[in-house]
């Protein structure tokens, strides 16, 4: 696989090892900047669902239900392969 008995082999696994971890601690900086940024947005959702439930306008699986077909629209998913999928899942 390496000879390490090579100083310059060994030295660019090094280089390569540093640079990597490198890239590891900046992606995970970044992705920390974004949900940092993200969870206003997400304890809004929270809220919104929370007062529709607290309004007795609809319950948690009537949102959970609208989420799921918005999400599935949004998606542009064939309600028919969902309902074939989960009738096989049935056993029907």
């Amino acid at each position: 696989m390496f000879d390490f008995s090579n100083d310059s082999n060994a030295s660019a696994i090094v280089e390569n090892v540093d640079e990597r971890r490198q890239k590891v601690l900046e992606y995970i900086r970044s992705l920390r900047t974004i949900e940092d940024a993200i969870e206003p947005y997400a304890e809004q959702k929270r809220e919104l669902k929370a007062e529709f439930k607290e309004q007795g306008w609809l319950t948690g699986d009537e949102i959970s239900l609208a989420v799921k077909a918005y999400r599935m629209l949004k998606a542009d998913q064939d309600v028919e392969d969902l309902v074939e999928m989960f009738n096989f899942l049935q056993g029907e």
